[in-house]
């Protein structure tokens, strides 16, 4: 009797899981409903993953009604779709950019051959690495984010917050999608992995550090999303070359998501900076903090830290897994098909920072060994942009004031200088000099204090908090007055 009620209730869920709309419930264009093997994962993993978002996302934030985009398709009318959406009812869809017909190969040994459509036997554990070590990072961010939406400057930046949130929840589950479609059952350990680990717990930390330092104020929210969403951006751009079809064209899609969150980063650090500028020029001081705002030498302390540490995510400067990923066809350099040479690099060389005789040094190695490091120039590059743009803010207000990216050996504890000490000029120096001058150069226990009590609510549709301005517009076509986030 126990066994036939047990087959019944199985039949039961069979028959529910054939009438679940899966392009409803999980917007996909993978073809989630012909794949029954790939439908049991799945349901096994979400209700994990929702127990996860209820426990270490957004604190206090479930009733919220937010003016959220939600990707239903990958067409320019689907990806951005605009509704009031409750979070934890977000459908967290399965997205592959288009499919390009007869895709080869860009790079190393296997360039010209077609693009793997399945996992190559002889890449498997080095492409479930790259894959959970990327995925991994999508929650981290969430949970070091957790309680930020208790301390909005406006509802504008609340709203954008949480949109943030929810994609980077999204680019969780094409992670995942990936593990449980093409890796078996150590793709769905793996999977599973990833909800087990969070971000600064002493005995399951994230897998990168930078992952594992919370997000207290909003200052550093912005420098998170500035900078380590667009470290973010280079990763998958380096991924999206991959010769396995399926991550290219998830991480393809997922960078169409990236470009919002460094906006958010950009546009948000500009009008503190703007203010900033405003406060100074009308005080004739930098030492603003009595008349609510942040000091531009602080915004600095705040950029020397998140570059910095940024910095270490791009890994050794020589780095033989680099040039295996590179030679295997798994990962490619930014803009891969723009850069003019054989796309083969084993008689390439390429200029690295190395410390000799008391000084840096840029040294010719191998550029195979040495892509970490040309992605990492590619990244600051595009880091001093953004910071010429905030500089031209500071110019225009009439403050003489400049901010400035730190020298690449700044505080580093991955690579060349490691266990190394300098002034964020580059100029080499001793551990006890270094750490007489850190909270110079960093944020210091008191300055984060001072940043903290900045951090009251605003919570009214179109008011902003003293410590920013107004964004120039709204969001998608709404005005800056709009209640973008509903509390309840």
């Amino acid at each position: 009797m126990e066994l036939e009620n047990k087959q019944i209730t199985i039949k039961r869920e069979y028959d529910l899981m054939s009438t679940i709309d899966y392009k409803e419930t999980i917007p996909n264009n993978v073809n989630l409903s012909g794949d029954r093997r790939l439908q049991r994962a799945l349901e096994k993993w979400q209700p994990a993953f929702l127990n996860w978002w209820d426990e270490l996302g957004p604190e206090a934030s479930a009733n919220h009604e937010i003016f959220l985009r939600t990707a239903i398709d990958v067409s320019p009318k689907g990806w951005a779709h605009f509704d009031m959406v409750k979070m934890p009812e977000y459908r967290w869809g399965i997205f592959l950019a288009a499919e390009e017909e007869e895709r080869k190969i860009g790079f190393g040994q296997h360039k010209g051959e077609n693009a793997w459509q399945e996992v190559p036997g002889e890449y498997r554990s080095e492409l479930r690495r790259l894959i959970v070590t990327q995925g991994d990072t999508e929650p981290a961010s969430v949970e070091q984010q957790r309680l930020l939406g208790l301390t909005c400057p406006s509802l504008y930046d609340l709203r954008s917050l949480f949109q943030i949130n929810v994609e980077e929840g999204r680019h969780l589950w094409a992670m995942v999608y990936l593990l449980h479609a093409y890796f078996g059952r150590d793709g769905r350990e793996e999977a599973e992995e990833m909800l087990m680990r969070h971000a600064g717990d002493e005995d399951k930390p994230r897998i990168l550090e930078a992952f594992n330092v919370p997000t207290k104020d909003w200052l550093s929210f912005f420098m998170f999303t500035f900078f380590q969403d667009r470290d973010g951006k280079f990763q998958l751009s380096s991924l999206a070359e991959s010769g396995f079809d399926p991550l290219s064209r998830s991480c393809r899609f997922m960078l169409t998501e990236e470009a919002h969150h460094m906006f958010v980063g950009e546009n948000g650090l500009g009008r503190v900076v703007l203010r900033s500028a405003q406060l100074s020029a009308d005080n004739d001081t930098l030492e603003i903090q009595k008349y609510g705002g942040i000091p531009l030498p602080m915004i600095q302390k705040w950029m020397n830290f998140h570059f910095s540490i940024c910095l270490d995510l791009f890994g050794q400067e020589k780095s033989t897994n680099a040039a295996n990923f590179y030679t295997m066809g798994l990962k490619g350099r930014y803009m891969e098909n723009k850069i003019d040479d054989d796309h083969l690099l084993e008689n390439d060389s390429f200029l690295i920072p190395e410390f000799e005789n008391g000084k840096v040094m840029m040294n010719e190695v191998s550029a195979l060994t040495s892509i970490n490091e040309r992605l990492r120039n590619d990244y600051r590059d595009d880091c001093q942009r953004g910071v010429d743009r905030w500089n031209k803010i500071i110019s225009e207000a009439g403050i003489e004031y400049s901010l400035t990216l730190p020298h690449t050996a700044f505080n580093r504890n991955i690579g060349t200088f490691r266990n190394m000490y300098f002034t964020p000029e580059g100029k080499p120096i001793s551990k006890e000099e270094f750490e007489n001058q850190r909270n110079t150069w960093m944020p210091s226990a008191a300055d984060r204090e001072f940043v903290m009590s900045l951090m009251v609510p605003v919570t009214n549709p179109g008011e902003m908090a003293g410590w920013l301005t107004a964004p120039s517009r709204g969001i998608h076509g709404k005005d800056i007055d709009y209640e973008y986030v509903r509390l309840h």
